[in-house]
């Protein structure tokens, strides 16, 4: 464990001696955690958090299901490039985006333009645990919801791949573990967090 690492799992709070010098677009799988690490990373280096998925409902006054239901899935994709770029033209922040907002090379060349992209890399059985109850995933209303996110993962695992930084998810970290490790990976990345007291 890196002292960074070691600093945040007692518990410390804020990073006062960072400076978060570009978006971070928290990118993978739904179930990964990109929502829950990406509030608790913001809420450690006292920067905004953004959720890509939020935005779009709050515009619509729809959840991202209804959505799909009534628009379908390539009017969605279009609404969600146009938020998340919106969103990189804002104070730096962390953002949080959908499973497949990452797919498009659109997307992929506006994030590594204006922000830095880190994968949330949790493997398939972990997914799995944490997305099987719940309602609110339109692409798995299927039959089999455990095939579709196998083909899902497999289809997607080579574009993650392409993203700037990646994270391994681990089901035995807590969220502030994770935390650690998303903030001690961009630590190592000076043009995108600086480290101040350095």
């Amino acid at each position: 464990m890196s002292g960074i690492e070691q600093t945040m799992a007692d518990g410390e709070g804020k990073h006062q001696g960072y400076r978060l010098k570009k978006t971070v677009v928290l990118v993978g799988m739904m179930g990964a955690g990109k929502t829950a690490v990406g509030r608790a990373v913001a809420a450690r280096l006292a920067v905004p958090f953004l959720d890509s998925d939020a935005e779009i409902e709050a515009a619509a006054n729809l959840s991202v299901p209804e959505i799909f239901q009534r628009d379908g899935e390539a009017f969605f994709r279009k609404r969600e490039s146009e938020v998340i770029a919106r969103l990189l033209k804002q104070e730096r922040c962390i953002l949080s985006t959908g499973g497949g907002a990452f797919l498009a090379e659109s997307n992929r060349e506006m994030i590594s333009r204006d922000g830095v992209s880190l994968w949330l890399n949790a493997d398939l059985p972990l997914l799995w645990q944490r997305v099987r109850h719940k309602e609110s995933r339109p692409l798995l209303r299927t039959p089999n919801p455990y095939a579709t996110l196998a083909e899902i993962y497999r289809a997607r695992v080579p574009v993650y791949e392409k993203a700037d930084i990646s994270v391994t998810c681990q089901p035995s970290l807590s969220i502030e573990a994770m935390a650690s490790r998303v903030i001690a990976a961009l630590a190592e990345q000076p043009d995108v967090l600086e480290n101040q007291d350095a």
